[in-house]
C-alpha cells in the first residue's frame, strides 16, 4: 500500500493548556504530518461546564511550539470570525510556523456555540450561503495581505455534503476533509471527483483527508487509501471522552500504529 500522510487531531476540552502543549510537542517529534484542534467554545462530550481553549490562539503558540507539522483547525465555524479578519489571522500563523498553516473551514454546527457567543444560527442553508461568501472574501484579502503567507496556506473546507459542500471544495479548496466509514468516503470521493469535472478543477488538486474517530479505525488505514484517502487524520481526547481512544491523558499508542501503517 502506497504511503499516506499522518495526523492528529485533538480535543482542547477537560484538559490542561500544559497537557496540551506536551501533546503537540511529542506528536511533532514522533514526525506527523499536521496537527489539528477543533472549534468550538465549549465541550461537546462530557462535562459542558468542563475546561476548554479557543483554537486559533492555540494554534499561535503551536505555530513556535513546532517545527514540522503542518497545523490548522479541523475546521474554523465560518460564522465566529470575519473572513477578512481569519485570512489575516491564518497568514499570521502561517508566517509565525515558517509556512505550516492550513486554514481549514467548515459552516459551523454547534448551536450552543452559536447561542452564548452571540452569532445567528440561521439554517445550515444559510451557514452554506454564508461560507461560500467568505471563501471569494478571504481569497482576495489573502491576495492583498503584505507580507503574503510564506507557506501555500492551502484552504481545507471540512464536510461531506454532496450538492453544496462538495461543490465548494471543488471551486475553491486544496484540502478536503470527511469522515468514515470507508464506504460513505469512498462514495463522497466519488461525488467530489465528479463535481471537479463539473467546474472544470483537476481532482488531483484536492489532497483528500479523513477523520478517524476512534483508534480502532487504525485497522482500516489501507481501507480508505485504497478507497482515495491520502491523509488520514486520528482524533484523539483526554482520559474519560470515549472508550477505546484515550489514556491518561492523551495514550499516543493508536497515533504510533497509524505512523508505522504510513510507512507501507
Amino acid at each position: 500500500m502506497a504511503r499516506f500522510k499522518v495526523g492528529l487531531h485533538f480535543y482542547q476540552q477537560h484538559t490542561t493548556i500544559a497537557d496540551l502543549r506536551k501533546l503537540w510537542q511529542d506528536a511533532d517529534q514522533m514526525g506527523v504530518d499536521s496537527i489539528w484542534p477543533w472549534d468550538h467554545f465549549f465541550p461537546i462530550f462530557g462535562d459542558p461546564g468542563g475546561a476548554s481553549f479557543e483554537g486559533w490562539s492555540l494554534l499561535a503558540a503551536m505555530a513556535v511550539d513546532t517545527e514540522h507539522a503542518m497545523l490548522g483547525l479541523l475546521v474554523t465555524g465560518n460564522p465566529y470570525r470575519n473572513p477578512d479578519l481569519l485570512a489575516d489571522m491564518a497568514r499570521t500563523v502561517d508566517h509565525l510556523s515558517g509556512g505550516r498553516a492550513i486554514l481549514g473551514i467548515g459552516s459551523g454546527w454547534a448551536e450552543r456555540d452559536f447561542a452564548e457567543y452571540g452569532y445567528p444560527y440561521g439554517t445550515a442553508a444559510s451557514r452554506l450561503k454564508d461560507l461560500e461568501a467568505s471563501l471569494k472574501r478571504i481569497r482576495a484579502r489573502l491576495d492583498r495581505l503584505s507580507p503574503p503567507p510564506v507557506g501555500d496556506l492551502p484552504i481545507l473546507i471540512g464536510g461531506g455534503g454532496e450538492k453544496v459542500t462538495l461543490r465548494l471544495v471543488a471551486q475553491y479548496a486544496q484540502m478536503w476533509n470527511t469522515f468514515g466509514p470507508v464506504q460513505a468516503f469512498a462514495a463522497k470521493n466519488k461525488v467530489l471527483d465528479e463535481w471537479c469535472a463539473r467546474v472544470g478543477r483537476d481532482p488531483a488538486e484536492i489532497e483528500r483527508t479523513v477523520m478517524l474517530f476512534d483508534g480502532r479505525e487504525v485497522a482500516n488505514a489501507d481501507a480508505y487509501v485504497a478507497a482515495g484517502a491520502q491523509h488520514l487524520i486520528l482524533g484523539m481526547g483526554p482520559s474519560g471522552h470515549r472508550s477505546g481512544m484515550v489514556g491518561p491523558p492523551f495514550d499516543l499508542g493508536p497515533l504510533r500504529e497509524l505512523l508505522d501503517a504510513s510507512k507501507g
